[in-house]
């Protein structure tokens, strides 16, 4: 039932909602443009809003649609890990996917919304004095375990820090930039 629970979430994760919308609206293969990465932030570089935007929402739907799937089942927490694996390792674009932020964030609401409120809020406070997203999305999900175990969450608390490491592993390069201060800025584009 683990198992089931954790391919249930990888299913909706895995849809590349971002290469698909941007597609879908001529923009063109997302992986050629900015980053290359399939999330919300490299759609943005494409310059428009609402297909990032429209990414963001839907990439962040899928991962609570893999909380739920994973709660159908009795283990919400797996469907959730699921989700965000799907997201980052996409069997359909050979296992190369996104950040997980997004769909991070939403299985974080969906598995405890305080949890992913708290952290929403700290990457807005960290993004907005930093300028930085990926500092934002780092210190966010580097403070959810700790949040979830603040407001008495045990099994999200481990999911938590579960996200967390794979968000950390898929952002090698960021972190690398944060350190040499080479990190882009938001609103600046990224060659």
């Amino acid at each position: 039932m683990y198992f089931l629970a954790l391919l249930l979430g990888y299913l909706p994760g895995s849809i590349p909602f971002g290469l698909i919308l941007t597609r879908a609206a001529g923009l063109g293969d997302i992986r050629t443009i900015g980053s290359g990465n399939i999330g919300a932030t490299n759609v943005l570089r494409t310059g428009n809003r609402k297909v990032a935007a429209a990414t963001l929402i839907l990439d962040g739907a899928k991962g609570a649609v893999g909380v739920y799937l994973g709660y159908r089942l009795g283990f919400p927490e797996w469907g959730g890990l699921g989700a965000v694996l799907g997201h980052l390792y996409p069997c359909w674009l050979g296992f190369k996917g996104g950040k997980g932020v997004a769909t991070g964030f939403g299985v974080l609401f969906a598995a405890a919304w305080p949890v992913g409120l708290a952290a929403g809020a700290v990457w807005l406070a960290v993004a907005r004095m930093s300028r930085i997203s990926s500092a934002g999305a780092l210190s966010a999900f580097a403070a959810a375990p700790f949040l979830a175990l603040i407001f008495g969450y045990g099994a999200p608390a481990l999911l938590a820090f579960l996200i967390a490491l794979l968000v950390f592993m898929r952002h090698g390069d960021n972190i690398r930039r944060l350190i040499e201060g080479t990190e882009p800025r938001m609103g600046a584009s990224k060659t």
